[in-house]
């Protein structure tokens, strides 16, 4: 009877192949997502953008996902239409606006009506209404740009939900954390590579800026068949499961859930912890190649190489600590650990690297630093995520899963324009990349940092009152 059964997913083979698949498509788009970080000098001598020009490109990713709610709609679509066909959009969407990034960076966009058009148009005030990355004397390419960025946001959040469904759908009762810190490793191999390649094709004989990007924009297009390939594995469990794209124990997504979720405070620390935690890290690598150029007197290529240990390492990290979780618990232990780990290295980057000392030294600190980074970013997510469904109801986890990524999105929309915004009134009269002062920034990472570390505390204390559990193993048995 227990052959009857059995399903796709029951086949250890089949479900890591699903998994694979899935991964790749995050893979390439984590590769896309900061495919101009270490090309910041670049872009200032090829397109003419400034500090402020690229903070407001690299903050549009989630302007539409914030202002436009479209994460929301996401989630919605997700429930109803289930996992292969939120993934096979996402992809497509995510195809279309790299496109459209890539072509803003191209020699024909300079000679195009779009790049007179947008010229003359979307030349807003630098006002404190002005939400949108659009202000006057932005390039036009930097506009064109963020349009492609937005849409490609739009894609890529909603790649992630629908990864993290899938991966429920299939591991759930075997080996989901696992398979969930395997999939956040590949991502974080994918930053890994953009930082150790990027410049490397940028500047291959000829320099451009283009050239990284529209292999990029090719890497996403194997992303693409990646998530159809998955849609015929999908479809085949689904016959044999009766499921259609949700699983068992969960419900679709109503507005009526936002108000019980925003009345539980597990929900508004763990959002809160979310968007701290997040916009000290994810804004923090659109500027890190910059910030070690400048501090080390490096050329892209070379502070590249010191990044690269960075998402590197966390990779390597992320599923051991999954797995620890799942055995051994600590989860609100590991955030405060991690908390500090991070406020350590930011305030190394912003107080002891533009020091005066010896080059071997200041190298040597440079890698401890991103190393330390590192396994902060490997203890926080990997004991964030899991802790969700036990500090919310699991009638409304989808949907508080939902909310939790839009705030995020708040933060990774705001802080790349505020970096941007103070690196350039701390740089007065600077036009030299190799001479930016990125003290001031440095301290803003490292008070987000300190402001989670408390949120840390608090939800340790509230766990030892109400017993939620997040120092208990998630494995409730032997596997």
């Amino acid at each position: 009877m227990n052959e009857l059964k059995q399903s796709l997913r029951d086949n250890k083979y089949a479900r890591w192949a699903a998994l694979f698949l899935l991964a790749m498509g995050m893979f390439f788009s984590y590769i896309f997502m900061d495919i101009l970080s270490p090309l910041t000098e670049l872009l200032n001598e090829q397109r003419g953008w400034s500090s402020v020009d690229y903070g407001n490109y690299a903050g549009s990713e989630t302007f539409l996902n914030v202002f436009i709610f479209f994460l929301i709609f996401a989630g919605i679509i997700l429930d109803k239409m289930g996992v292969r066909f939120t993934a096979i959009l996402s992809g497509a969407v995510m195809v279309l606006g790299a496109s459209m990034n890539w072509y803003a960076v191209t020699d024909s966009f300079a000679t195009s009506g779009l790049n007179t058009f947008f010229t003359n148009y979307f030349n807003l005030p630098e006002a404190w209404w002005n939400v949108t990355p659009f202000f006057e004397g932005m390039p036009a390419s930097a506009k064109f740009a963020a349009v492609g960025f937005m849409i490609f946001g739009c894609g890529v959040e909603m790649a992630g939900i629908t990864v993290s469904r899938g991966i429920v759908k299939w591991f759930k009762g075997k080996e989901m954390a696992l398979a969930m810190g395997l999939e956040m490793a590949l991502a974080r191999v994918g930053v890994a590579v953009v930082f150790l390649a990027a410049p490397i094709i940028a500047y291959f004989r000829e320099a451009s800026v283009s050239r990284p990007v529209a292999m990029g924009v090719i890497l996403l297009c194997i992303g693409l068949l990646s998530f159809i390939a998955y849609s015929f594995m999908d479809k085949k469990l689904d016959k044999e499961t009766g499921e259609q794209g949700v699983t068992e124990d969960e419900e679709p997504f109503k507005i009526r859930d936002i108000g019980i979720i925003f009345k539980s405070s597990g929900f508004w620390i763990t959002a809160l912890l979310c968007v701290l935690y997040y916009s000290a890290i994810f804004p923090f690598q659109k500027y890190a190649g910059w910030m070690l150029q400048a501090n080390l007197d490096y050329t892209a290529e070379q502070a590249s190489y010191i990044f690269f240990v960075f998402p590197l390492g966390a990779a390597v990290i992320t599923p051991l600590l999954g797995n620890f979780l799942d055995k051994k618990g600590k989860g609100a232990s590991m955030l405060i650990f991690g908390a500090i780990l991070m406020i350590i290295c930011h305030l190394t980057f912003a107080l002891i690297l533009p020091l005066d000392m010896g080059e071997g030294l200041k190298v040597g600190v440079a890698y401890l630093s991103i190393i330390l980074l590192g396994i902060s970013f490997s203890l926080v997510p990997a004991s964030l995520w899991p802790s969700v469904p036990k500090l919310i109801d699991e009638k409304v986890l989808g949907s508080a899963y939902a909310l939790i990524f839009w705030i995020q999105n708040i933060g990774l929309y705001a802080f790349p324009m505020i970096i941007g915004s103070v690196l350039a009134k701390s740089n007065v009269g600077i036009t030299e990349y190799d001479e930016y002062d990125f003290t001031n920034p440095m301290l803003l990472f490292a008070a987000l940092g300190i402001l989670a570390l408390i949120l840390g505390f608090i939800l340790k204390i509230i766990d030892k009152k109400k017993g939620y559990g997040l120092e208990l193993p998630n494995r409730k048995t032997a596997a």
